[in-house]
Protein backbone atom coordinates (compact mmCIF):
# COMPACT_ATOMS: atom_id res chain seq x y z
CA UNK A 1 0.00 0.00 0.00
CA UNK A 2 3.02 2.23 0.60
CA UNK A 3 4.12 1.35 -2.80
CA UNK A 4 0.86 2.25 -4.14
CA UNK A 5 0.55 5.45 -2.54
CA UNK A 6 4.04 6.48 -3.59
CA UNK A 7 2.69 6.05 -7.42
CA UNK A 8 -0.33 7.78 -6.78
CA UNK A 9 2.05 10.86 -5.53
CA UNK A 10 3.91 10.64 -8.88
CA UNK A 11 0.82 10.23 -10.68
CA UNK A 12 -1.30 13.42 -9.22
CA UNK A 13 1.33 15.74 -10.70
CA UNK A 14 0.14 14.93 -14.09
CA UNK A 15 -2.35 17.53 -15.11
CA UNK A 16 -5.96 16.64 -16.52
CA UNK A 17 -5.24 12.98 -16.00
CA UNK A 18 -8.82 11.96 -15.13
CA UNK A 19 -9.31 13.11 -19.17
CA UNK A 20 -6.13 10.75 -20.45
CA UNK A 21 -8.15 7.80 -22.76
CA UNK A 22 -5.80 5.53 -21.77
CA UNK A 23 -7.21 5.31 -18.63
CA UNK A 24 -10.80 4.54 -20.08
CA UNK A 25 -9.42 1.62 -21.87
CA UNK A 26 -7.40 0.49 -18.88
CA UNK A 27 -10.07 0.55 -16.49
CA UNK A 28 -12.24 -1.40 -19.19
CA UNK A 29 -9.90 -4.00 -20.01
CA UNK A 30 -8.65 -4.74 -16.55
CA UNK A 31 -12.58 -4.76 -14.88
CA UNK A 32 -13.83 -7.16 -17.75
CA UNK A 33 -10.37 -9.31 -16.75
CA UNK A 34 -10.64 -9.45 -13.08
CA UNK A 35 -14.39 -9.49 -12.94
CA UNK A 36 -14.17 -12.99 -15.66
CA UNK A 37 -11.98 -14.54 -13.83
CA UNK A 38 -13.74 -14.50 -10.47
CA UNK A 39 -16.76 -15.35 -12.35
CA UNK A 40 -15.05 -18.50 -13.92
CA UNK A 41 -13.31 -19.67 -10.28
CA UNK A 42 -16.78 -19.05 -8.40
CA UNK A 43 -18.59 -21.49 -11.38
CA UNK A 44 -15.49 -23.92 -11.40
CA UNK A 45 -15.95 -23.96 -7.50
CA UNK A 46 -19.75 -24.28 -7.42
CA UNK A 47 -19.93 -27.43 -10.14
CA UNK A 48 -17.00 -29.12 -8.48
CA UNK A 49 -19.03 -29.34 -5.21
CA UNK A 50 -22.77 -28.53 -6.66
CA UNK A 51 -24.40 -28.08 -3.29
CA UNK A 52 -26.11 -25.15 -2.13
CA UNK A 53 -24.06 -23.19 0.66
CA UNK A 54 -26.44 -20.07 1.27
CA UNK A 55 -28.44 -19.48 3.72
CA UNK A 56 -31.23 -16.66 1.67
CA UNK A 57 -33.83 -16.56 4.58
CA UNK A 58 -32.43 -14.35 7.74
CA UNK A 59 -30.68 -17.54 9.74
CA UNK A 60 -27.37 -16.70 11.41
CA UNK A 61 -24.15 -16.47 9.18
CA UNK A 62 -20.86 -16.11 9.96
CA UNK A 63 -19.32 -12.41 10.54
CA UNK A 64 -15.94 -10.68 11.97
CA UNK A 65 -14.69 -12.80 14.62
CA UNK A 66 -17.90 -14.48 15.69
CA UNK A 67 -21.15 -15.57 14.92
CA UNK A 68 -23.34 -12.66 13.44
CA UNK A 69 -27.17 -11.83 14.34
CA UNK A 70 -29.87 -10.94 12.14
CA UNK A 71 -29.25 -7.54 12.87
CA UNK A 72 -25.80 -7.93 11.34
CA UNK A 73 -26.97 -9.65 8.58
CA UNK A 74 -29.31 -6.87 8.06
CA UNK A 75 -26.44 -4.24 8.65
CA UNK A 76 -24.79 -6.55 6.19
CA UNK A 77 -27.45 -6.36 3.21
CA UNK A 78 -27.28 -2.59 3.64
CA UNK A 79 -23.79 -1.91 3.24
CA UNK A 80 -23.54 -4.75 0.12
CA UNK A 81 -26.72 -2.17 -1.59
CA UNK A 82 -23.85 0.63 -1.05
CA UNK A 83 -21.75 -1.18 -2.80
CA UNK A 84 -23.95 -1.45 -5.74
CA UNK A 85 -24.85 1.91 -5.49
CA UNK A 86 -21.29 3.23 -5.96
CA UNK A 87 -20.93 0.52 -8.78
CA UNK A 88 -23.51 2.22 -10.89
CA UNK A 89 -22.70 6.36 -9.75
CA UNK A 90 -21.72 7.09 -12.79
CA UNK A 91 -23.92 10.02 -13.92
CA UNK A 92 -20.85 11.98 -13.25
CA UNK A 93 -18.92 11.15 -15.97
CA UNK A 94 -21.49 11.04 -18.70
CA UNK A 95 -21.52 14.94 -19.39
CA UNK A 96 -17.51 14.06 -20.10
CA UNK A 97 -18.36 11.44 -22.12
CA UNK A 98 -20.85 13.41 -24.31
CA UNK A 99 -18.25 15.91 -24.56
CA UNK A 100 -16.18 13.24 -26.87
CA UNK A 101 -18.84 12.46 -29.18
CA UNK A 102 -19.59 14.14 -33.00
CA UNK A 103 -22.21 15.00 -34.14
CA UNK A 104 -24.42 13.77 -36.43
CA UNK A 105 -26.20 11.63 -34.97
CA UNK A 106 -27.05 13.41 -32.48
CA UNK A 107 -24.79 13.39 -29.52
CA UNK A 108 -28.27 12.54 -27.16
CA UNK A 109 -29.64 9.96 -29.23
CA UNK A 110 -25.72 8.12 -28.91
CA UNK A 111 -25.86 8.85 -25.55
CA UNK A 112 -29.37 7.16 -24.95
CA UNK A 113 -28.25 3.76 -26.66
CA UNK A 114 -24.64 3.49 -25.09
CA UNK A 115 -26.52 4.19 -21.43
CA UNK A 116 -29.36 1.52 -21.72
CA UNK A 117 -26.59 -1.14 -23.69
CA UNK A 118 -24.06 -0.32 -20.91
CA UNK A 119 -26.07 -0.48 -17.76
CA UNK A 120 -28.44 -3.53 -19.17
CA UNK A 121 -24.51 -5.18 -19.71
CA UNK A 122 -23.01 -4.39 -16.60
CA UNK A 123 -26.51 -4.86 -14.72
CA UNK A 124 -26.77 -8.56 -16.31
CA UNK A 125 -22.97 -9.45 -15.25
CA UNK A 126 -22.85 -8.40 -11.80
CA UNK A 127 -26.36 -10.22 -11.23
CA UNK A 128 -24.53 -12.85 -12.39
CA UNK A 129 -21.24 -12.82 -10.94
CA UNK A 130 -23.08 -11.83 -7.70
CA UNK A 131 -25.25 -14.98 -7.73
CA UNK A 132 -22.45 -17.31 -8.46
CA UNK A 133 -20.05 -15.87 -5.86
CA UNK A 134 -22.83 -16.70 -3.50
CA UNK A 135 -23.67 -20.04 -4.76
CA UNK A 136 -19.98 -21.03 -4.69
CA UNK A 137 -19.21 -19.31 -1.53
CA UNK A 138 -22.75 -19.22 0.29
CA UNK A 139 -22.91 -16.89 3.71
CA UNK A 140 -19.00 -16.96 3.68
CA UNK A 141 -17.98 -15.37 0.38
CA UNK A 142 -15.81 -12.83 1.29
CA UNK A 143 -15.64 -9.30 0.59
CA UNK A 144 -13.10 -9.23 -2.30
CA UNK A 145 -14.17 -12.61 -3.88
CA UNK A 146 -10.37 -13.11 -5.42
CA UNK A 147 -8.97 -14.07 -1.78
CA UNK A 148 -11.61 -16.78 -1.27
CA UNK A 149 -9.26 -19.05 -4.63
CA UNK A 150 -5.31 -20.36 -4.42
CA UNK A 151 -5.39 -21.96 -7.43
CA UNK A 152 -4.34 -21.66 -10.26
CA UNK A 153 -1.88 -19.13 -8.86
CA UNK A 154 -1.27 -17.60 -12.05
CA UNK A 155 -5.02 -17.13 -13.05
CA UNK A 156 -5.42 -15.06 -9.71
CA UNK A 157 -2.20 -13.69 -9.54
CA UNK A 158 -3.57 -12.08 -13.35
CA UNK A 159 -6.61 -11.00 -11.74
CA UNK A 160 -5.18 -9.44 -9.02
CA UNK A 161 -3.03 -6.93 -11.10
CA UNK A 162 -5.78 -6.19 -12.95
CA UNK A 163 -7.46 -4.90 -10.04
CA UNK A 164 -4.73 -2.93 -8.82
CA UNK A 165 -3.81 -1.52 -12.45
CA UNK A 166 -7.86 -0.62 -11.96
CA UNK A 167 -7.47 1.14 -8.41
CA UNK A 168 -4.27 3.09 -9.78
CA UNK A 169 -6.07 4.60 -12.71
CA UNK A 170 -9.29 4.90 -10.67
CA UNK A 171 -8.08 6.81 -7.43
CA UNK A 172 -6.95 9.59 -10.02
CA UNK A 173 -9.87 9.51 -11.74
CA UNK A 174 -11.64 10.42 -8.30
CA UNK A 175 -8.76 12.60 -7.01
CA UNK A 176 -8.26 14.82 -10.06
CA UNK A 177 -11.27 16.78 -9.66
CA UNK A 178 -10.92 17.55 -6.00
CA UNK A 179 -7.77 18.82 -6.30
CA UNK A 180 -8.40 21.13 -9.01
CA UNK A 181 -11.36 22.56 -6.79
CA UNK A 182 -9.02 22.94 -3.73
CA UNK A 183 -6.36 24.41 -6.01
CA UNK A 184 -8.61 27.10 -7.86
CA UNK A 185 -10.46 28.20 -4.36
CA UNK A 186 -6.79 29.01 -3.12
CA UNK A 187 -5.76 30.31 -6.09
CA UNK A 188 -8.49 32.73 -6.14
CA UNK A 189 -8.25 33.73 -2.70
CA UNK A 190 -4.47 34.32 -2.43
CA UNK A 191 -3.73 35.57 -6.22
CA UNK A 192 -0.44 37.25 -5.21
CA UNK A 193 1.14 34.51 -3.38
CA UNK A 194 4.53 32.84 -3.79
CA UNK A 195 2.44 29.79 -3.21
CA UNK A 196 0.46 30.04 -5.98
CA UNK A 197 3.06 30.97 -8.47
CA UNK A 198 4.51 29.13 -11.39
CA UNK A 199 8.12 27.69 -10.91
CA UNK A 200 10.37 26.54 -13.58
CA UNK A 201 13.36 24.23 -12.79
CA UNK A 202 15.58 23.51 -15.43
CA UNK A 203 17.51 19.69 -15.15
CA UNK A 204 21.31 20.11 -15.28
CA UNK A 205 22.60 18.90 -18.41
CA UNK A 206 19.50 18.79 -20.07
CA UNK A 207 17.32 21.32 -21.99
CA UNK A 208 14.21 19.83 -20.42
CA UNK A 209 12.05 22.46 -17.87
CA UNK A 210 9.77 21.33 -15.35
CA UNK A 211 7.32 23.85 -14.32
CA UNK A 212 5.50 23.26 -11.26
CA UNK A 213 3.29 25.19 -8.22
CA UNK A 214 3.87 24.63 -4.84
CA UNK A 215 0.39 24.58 -3.83
CA UNK A 216 -0.14 21.90 -6.31
CA UNK A 217 3.07 19.74 -5.28
CA UNK A 218 2.54 20.12 -1.13
CA UNK A 219 -0.63 19.94 -1.37
CA UNK A 220 -1.56 16.68 -3.93
CA UNK A 221 1.30 14.91 -2.65
CA UNK A 222 -0.49 15.77 1.67
CA UNK A 223 -3.80 14.33 0.43
CA UNK A 224 -2.60 10.83 -1.11
CA UNK A 225 -0.17 10.51 1.91
CA UNK A 226 -3.59 11.20 4.23
CA UNK A 227 -5.88 8.97 2.26
CA UNK A 228 -2.69 6.30 2.28
CA UNK A 229 -2.88 6.34 5.80
CA UNK A 230 -6.33 6.13 6.52
CA UNK A 231 -6.98 2.96 4.27
CA UNK A 232 -3.59 1.68 6.00
CA UNK A 233 -4.94 1.72 9.42
CA UNK A 234 -8.61 0.92 8.90
CA UNK A 235 -8.49 -1.53 5.66
CA UNK A 236 -12.39 -1.42 5.77
CA UNK A 237 -13.07 -2.35 1.88
CA UNK A 238 -16.56 -3.03 1.46
CA UNK A 239 -17.62 -1.10 4.61
CA UNK A 240 -16.19 2.12 3.22
CA UNK A 241 -17.26 1.36 -0.19
CA UNK A 242 -20.58 1.27 0.72
CA UNK A 243 -20.51 4.78 2.57
CA UNK A 244 -19.17 6.46 -0.48
CA UNK A 245 -21.34 4.47 -2.03
CA UNK A 246 -24.38 5.85 -0.42
CA UNK A 247 -23.29 9.55 -0.02
CA UNK A 248 -22.81 9.36 -3.68
CA UNK A 249 -25.51 7.74 -4.90
CA UNK A 250 -28.42 9.27 -4.54
CA UNK A 251 -27.60 13.27 -4.96
CA UNK A 252 -25.36 12.49 -7.99
CA UNK A 253 -27.04 9.72 -9.88
CA UNK A 254 -30.61 10.99 -8.64
CA UNK A 255 -31.49 13.58 -7.14
CA UNK A 256 -29.80 16.53 -9.38
CA UNK A 257 -30.27 14.48 -13.39
CA UNK A 258 -33.67 14.03 -12.08
CA UNK A 259 -34.37 18.03 -11.54
CA UNK A 260 -32.13 18.82 -14.80
CA UNK A 261 -34.42 16.73 -17.03
CA UNK A 262 -37.89 17.74 -15.58
CA UNK A 263 -36.53 21.51 -15.91
CA UNK A 264 -35.34 20.53 -19.38
CA UNK A 265 -38.39 18.96 -20.41
CA UNK A 266 -40.64 21.58 -18.23
CA UNK A 267 -42.26 18.37 -16.22
CA UNK A 268 -45.33 20.37 -14.86
CA UNK A 269 -45.57 20.29 -10.82
CA UNK A 270 -47.92 18.27 -9.55
CA UNK A 271 -48.59 16.51 -12.47
CA UNK A 272 -48.40 12.52 -12.68
CA UNK A 273 -45.11 12.32 -14.14
CA UNK A 274 -43.70 14.84 -11.89
CA UNK A 275 -45.57 13.07 -8.94
CA UNK A 276 -43.76 9.52 -10.40
CA UNK A 277 -40.31 10.93 -10.36
CA UNK A 278 -40.64 12.14 -6.81
CA UNK A 279 -41.74 8.65 -5.57
CA UNK A 280 -38.62 7.34 -7.52
CA UNK A 281 -36.24 9.83 -5.78
CA UNK A 282 -37.85 9.22 -2.16
CA UNK A 283 -37.34 5.49 -2.87
CA UNK A 284 -33.85 6.09 -3.86
CA UNK A 285 -33.07 8.23 -0.88
CA UNK A 286 -34.28 5.85 1.61
CA UNK A 287 -32.29 3.13 0.15
CA UNK A 288 -29.08 5.62 -0.12
CA UNK A 289 -30.40 6.23 3.72
CA UNK A 290 -30.21 2.28 4.61
CA UNK A 291 -27.06 2.08 3.14
CA UNK A 292 -25.06 4.37 4.96
CA UNK A 293 -26.87 3.37 8.25
CA UNK A 294 -25.62 0.26 7.50
CA UNK A 295 -21.97 0.38 5.94
CA UNK A 296 -21.89 2.31 9.33
CA UNK A 297 -22.78 0.29 11.54
CA UNK A 298 -20.55 -2.22 10.42
CA UNK A 299 -18.22 -0.36 10.61
CA UNK A 300 -18.47 0.59 14.18
CA UNK A 301 -18.45 -3.67 13.98
CA UNK A 302 -15.81 -3.69 12.85
CA UNK A 303 -13.62 -1.45 15.26
CA UNK A 304 -14.05 -3.77 17.93
CA UNK A 305 -11.96 -6.51 16.40
CA UNK A 306 -9.53 -4.16 14.35
CA UNK A 307 -5.80 -3.19 15.17
CA UNK A 308 -3.85 0.03 13.49
CA UNK A 309 -2.23 -1.51 10.64
CA UNK A 310 -3.27 -4.87 10.10
CA UNK A 311 -4.98 -6.49 7.24
CA UNK A 312 -8.37 -7.87 8.67
CA UNK A 313 -8.29 -11.79 7.86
Amino acid sequence: MIIYGAMEIVLSQCPNLEKATILSVIATVTSILYAMVAFGLSTAKFFSQPQFRGSLMMSKMVGVGETSSTTNKIWHIFQALGNIAFSYTYSILLMEIQDTLKSPPAENKIMKRVTMYSIGGTGLFYVGLACMGYAAFGNHVPGNILTGFHQPFWLVDIANLAVILHLIGAYQVFAQPVFAIHEKCIASRWPASPFNRNHTIKLPCSLITIDFKLSKLLLRTVFVVLTTTIAMMFPFFNAVLGVLGSISFWPLTIYFPLNMYMAQVKIKRGSPTWILYQILSLVCFVVTLLCLVGSIADILQRFKHAKLFHIEP
